[in-house]
């Protein structure tokens, strides 16, 4: 019996979605939870009286069920994930959210049974002063241990968003929000946490109590008399419960990696020869993808999705083989119909061959092992609505023909500093300067509507203050600094272009060169600024009056309406 790739029962796509809805469940509880910890920064009651509404939302059967049910279908799906990943050689954001993932509900065990099975079967008390007192006076490394789980928690939540969302044209626009309550709500949690330690200790001093050891799991005194923690009777029954949990949760992790040995024994004798461009060779078992072989035998392998089909970047020509191998799926044929692939190109995260292939990787990895990886230098590529800005001093070579290379490069330094503050002032992305010209972004991260009306105004400002400069120098200029603007906004791709350190986040498509191309159309026309329709109609600016065209663009099977703006009129804009 071969151990070809099976159509799973459900689709990989469905079970994202059950993984991705459990988590949010989950997320939604953390939240609520650390939101109630804050509040022990008013006072302890407060914090008490907050956790009242909380538990009537978690702790009713409803909120019972779908709080655990989520925790353990959450469980179940990262397990069936990590089984059928054919490698667990991945990268090392990936494996950190998954090594998180499974510490979270290890360290979690003892206090859900400190909370939720003392309290439903003991009937001890679930108070604020109650936990506290446990976590901060008698047993503080269980504090400690609770506010790691904390932190574990949050951090994988918050990796868990991030991958979810940073594909969205919107994200980025509240990215720093979201990090902003990223950072903020924990630390408000631990604070109130220990707001609420020291108030409680101030209570044991009052009252002269002895200390005393167990917290959740043991106290020297009956939990009916005190109406507090479990006594040591109680905290005795609480074994089964602890070994049953913990002994699950190990023998789920035995069970994966003794079910992914039984199936690497089958698997060799079922193998499957991948041939590279390069000559290298990786024998990997049925059911892998090439891009997991590629992984399997140190081939580098670009993958900037992480191997979910919604990039192109792994995607490998197939050179021999192609009549044997297994048809794209919904997903794959959908990638590749969006890019134009031929036949014969098939995505490496999605292909898992049946017999022996030979292909060549179309994107060959360069080694930048030194660029981390979410920073501005590693950023994927993805198409985003942006304005594009682009800008030149008119008559700049008859300005400069007579003057001293000193003097060129002072001015020209005065210019693109100009451009550039004032760019960034209203929200843009200067990208580069390029001879006497300049290139810029807006609309990374914030609304359509808001980029336009922010590269309109940040044009105006820059016009006035080229002509504030071209007043101070002119004694020097053999005739006024004129410049020439040109925008329009549509789908680009942004993305980190470049090579070893010159590397830039930067913008390529059809909607750059209209932009370069309007550029142009501002000085045949000896005018100012020259914008296209769409940058009108999402601003929402006045343009009555205002001088338009329809002019033949490059590229462009039908004309495109632009606007002719003089010096004077682009000051309505400011």
């Amino acid at each position: 019996m071969t151990t070809e790739a099976r159509k799973p029962f459900i689709s990989d796509r469905l079970v994202r979605k059950f993984r991705l809805g459990s988590g949010l469940i989950i997320f939604i509880f953390v939240i609520m939870h650390l939101a109630n910890h804050s509040l022990g920064l008013i006072s302890l009651s407060v914090a008490d009286h907050a956790q009242r509404l909380f538990l009537v939302v978690w702790r009713n059967p409803i909120g019972t069920v779908l709080l655990y049910g989520a925790l353990i279908v959450h469980i179940l799906l990262v397990l069936r994930m990590l089984y059928r990943r054919r490698t667990l050689v991945m990268p090392a954001g990936e494996a950190f959210q998954i090594v998180t993932g499974l510490l979270v509900p290890l360290l979690l065990i003892d206090h859900i049974i400190a909370t939720r099975i003392v309290h439903e079967i003991y009937g001890a008390q679930d108070n604020y002063r109650t936990i506290v007192r446990s976590l901060w006076v008698t047993s503080p490394l269980n504090g400690l241990r609770q506010s790691i789980v904390l932190l574990l928690v949050w951090v994988h939540g918050c990796i868990g968003i991030h991958f979810w969302l940073r594909y969205r044209s919107w994200y980025m626009a509240i990215a720093p929000v979201m990090l902003s309550f990223a950072i903020t709500l924990p630390v408000l949690a631990l604070l109130g946490f220990a707001a609420m330690g020291k108030t409680v200790a101030h209570e044991v001093a009052q009252e002269d109590e002895r200390g005393y050891r167990g917290g959740y799991y043991s106290d020297v005194r009956s939990f009916r008399e005190s109406g507090s923690t479990p006594g040591v009777k109680a905290s005795s029954a609480l074994w089964p419960y602890r070994v049953g949990f913990y002994g699950a949760f190990s023998a789920s992790i035995i069970g994966l990696f003794a079910f992914r040995a039984h199936r690497r024994l089958r698997e060799r004798q079922h193998q499957v020869a991948i041939r590279y461009g390069g000559g290298e060779v990786v024998h990997a078992p049925r059911g892998f993808t090439v891009l997991e072989a590629s992984r399997l035998g140190g081939i580098p392998h670009y993958s900037v999705c992480g191997g979910k089909g919604q990039c192109s970047t792994c995607r490998v020509q197939i050179i021999e083989g192609l009549d044997k191998l297994p048809p794209p799926d919904a997903l794959e044929r959908k990638t590749l119909d969006r890019i134009g692939a031929t036949p014969d190109v098939r995505l490496a995260c999605q292909l898992r061959p049946t017999s022996d292939v030979s292909v060549l990787p179309l994107l060959t990895p360069m080694a930048e092992s030194t660029i981390p990886v979410y920073s501005q230098a590693a950023s994927p590529g993805r198409e985003r609505e942006i304005v594009v800005f682009f800008c030149d001093l008119r008559h700049f070579t008859s300005l400069t023909e007579s003057r001293l290379p000193f003097d060129i490069v002072f001015l020209l330094n005065r210019y693109f500093a100009i451009v550039g503050r004032i760019v960034e002032e209203n929200g843009g992305r200067m990208d580069k300067f390029i001879g006497d010209g300049a290139m810029a972004l807006f609309g990374l991260r914030t609304t359509p509507e808001e980029a336009n009306r922010q590269a309109l105004k940040a044009t105006a400002e820059i016009v006035r203050e080229i002509d504030r400069l071209s007043t101070e120098l002119a004694d020097d200029l053999a005739a006024p600094l004129e410049i020439a603007i040109g925008l329009h906004t549509g789908l680009a791709v942004v993305g980190s272009m470049g090579y070893g350190s010159v590397k830039n986040v930067t913008a390529i498509g059809d909607t750059v060169n209209v932009a370069s191309r309007l550029e142009s159309v501002a000085k045949e026309f000896n005018r100012t600024l020259v914008f296209s329709e769409p940058v009108a109609q999402l601003s929402g600016v006045d343009i009555a009056g205002i001088e338009s065209r329809e002019i033949a663009v490059r590229g462009r099977g039908e004309p495109l309406r632009v606007y002719i703006v003089s010096k004077e009129e682009s000051r309505r804009f400011a």
